[in-house]
């Protein structure tokens, strides 16, 4: 057990409006190092009571030589704290010091090679190879249309590409250091060897940000604000919920009751697999709304896809408030809220996050349940929940599943949803997962599932004509879900999957397999 303050070393992140900020969060706490996102504009109270020991200034789709172009305050560079800018960082800094900042001629977006021509601390014995000149030579990503064409004054010039002989500076009196290429992408092969070195060997934080710290700190957090009160968790089964519900119970045992509204939209066998792993194995108190008649009976008849999420929603909210007014002296509501939630409800300038956005909140509880909002995972990401839910003994399974929809089935069920519906598109999705995990396959791919069409199509079994529904299959391979990619599925696998779909579900006589990609599709048909 650890007794050291897992947030007293920390590294702040100022965030210019890159794509790729998050990603830079998400290597600094793979190295064990708390760190939050910020906006550029930060204020200076809260940045002396967050005290970072390192601040690192993100990448930005603006040009640094605009006279509007965004700046960090002037008190950051003064504040003694080491900074390392990235691509935008670098140039923003190199104007604030009297630098100088250009459109290229020849932009760079892609790989590039970097010589590392001068000795400093956040490059030396960092390298892929060596150049023909015997200079440490990296593999990088870049992507930039602007660079830097003068060094500021008291700065070094420390590596240089062919297009850009400015592609990394600093000033190693202030430690200040500028890279025009991006090590939080994986094609920059030692990237993560060089966020390591300023943030280990610069900043000097330790790795006191772990699976097993987290946990100890959420516990320890989660008893001093609930005290002995009893706390409420809407479970959907869910990654988020799921690691939610097994770190309170760990915290707080009976004070806590999860109530799971069972809504008929869910994968084969779900509800009682929820069941099974929560209430039978881990002793968790849940009470299971069984809804699935109310949730179709409203859907009936609807086929616009807006419509159907509203509806799943707001019948959602109706099942568990009246669950929820059962109970007696609850006092906290629990909610599986994570970072980018927090990052994307950020006040603009202050760069502190207040405001959860409404569609995390469950909503719409009576106005005499007065219940405060517990939230153990605000501070955390996608791949650090999974972690912990590994680390509180969730099957890797469940910790890995690929994501689910909120209204579930109902949006891939095309059109309106009916029971019938459903119950064959679940037949045929467990088949396709079955099928993946036997292919050992699953795990690369970043999400599959099957597709119901309300279209029937002639098929041929044995002497006799079938004409029944079709399946669509969809598996596709991405790094952050904004881009995908159809997954190249092996032929034999396809042919397997459509044979045993066809076979095993008499209500189907025909499966495709979907290759279109995003954009122009989206992930899911609806």
């Amino acid at each position: 057990m650890t007794t050291a303050n897992i947030h007293s070393q920390k590294i702040l992140i100022l965030d210019f409006g890159s794509q790729y900020t998050q990603l830079i969060a998400r290597r600094v706490r793979e190295l064990g190092v708390y760190c939050e996102i910020w906006d550029y504009a930060v204020d200076e109270q809260l940045f002396w009571e967050f005290d970072p020991q390192g601040v690192i200034f993100s990448g930005s789709p603006e040009s640094a030589n605009h006279d509007e172009s965004p700046r960090p305050p002037e008190f950051i560079y003064a504040a003694g704290k080491p900074i390392l800018g990235i691509c935008y960082g670098m140039q923003t800094m190199a104007e604030h010091f009297s630098g100088k900042v250009e459109a290229s001629s020849k932009s760079e977006f892609g790989f590039a090679q970097v010589d590392v021509i001068a000795p400093n601390k956040l490059l030396d014995g960092i390298e892929d190879r060596v150049n023909e000149k015997a200079a440490p030579q990296l593999d990088v990503w870049m992507s930039h249309g602007d660079k830097v064409t003068e060094v500021p004054p008291g700065f070094s010039l420390i590596a240089q590409t062919e297009s850009a002989p400015i592609a990394a500076m600093c000033d190693e009196s202030r430690n200040f250091y500028g890279i025009q290429f991006h090590p939080e992408v994986t094609h920059t092969i030692q990237g993560q060897r060089i966020l390591e070195r300023f943030c280990h060997g610069i900043c000097g934080c330790e790795s006191l940000w772990t699976a097993a710290n987290i946990i100890e700190d959420a516990i320890a957090t989660v008893r001093a604000k609930v005290g002995t009160d009893k706390v409420l968790l809407g479970l959907s089964g869910g990654v988020d919920s799921s690691v939610v519900a097994a770190l309170l119970h760990k915290a707080i045992g009976d004070q806590l009751t999860c109530v799971f509204v069972d809504n008929g939209l869910l994968r084969l066998h779900e509800g009682d697999q929820v069941m099974s792993m929560f209430a039978k194995n881990m002793g968790v108190r849940v009470i299971r709304a069984d809804a699935e008649e109310r949730f179709l009976s409203r859907l009936a008849g609807v086929d616009e896809p807006e419509q159907k999420r509203k509806i799943i929603g707001n019948t959602f909210i109706d099942v568990f408030d009246e669950e929820a007014t059962k109970l007696k002296d609850v006092n906290w509501l629990a909610q599986g809220t994570i970072y980018p939630d927090v990052i994307e409800s950020a006040g603009s300038k202050t760069g502190k996050a207040h405001v959860i956005k409404s569609h995390h909140n469950v909503g719409g509880l009576p106005d005499d349940m007065k219940m405060e909002l517990v939230e153990p995972l605000r501070e955390l990401f996608k791949d650090e929940v999974r972690k912990i839910g590994l680390e509180l003994g969730l099957p890797y399974d469940m910790v890995y599943r690929h994501p689910f929809p909120g209204p579930g089935l109902g949006v891939r069920v095309l059109g309106e949803v009916k029971k019938e519906y459903c119950d064959i598109l679940r037949q045929a999705d467990a088949i396709f997962m079955e099928e993946l995990h036997r292919a050992d396959v699953y795990n690369t791919v970043s999400q599959a599932f099957a597709v119901f069409l309300p279209v029937k199509s002639v098929g041929v079994v044995g002497d006799a004509r079938r004409y029944s529904y079709v399946i669509t299959l969809r598996a596709v391979e991405t790094i952050d879900f904004m881009t995908a990619r159809w997954a190249r599925l092996d032929p034999e696998l396809l042919e397997r999957l459509s044979n045993r779909i066809m076979n095993e579900i008499a209500d189907v006589s025909r499966v495709a397999y979907d290759i279109s990609s995003k954009p122009p599709a989206t992930i899911e048909w609806e």
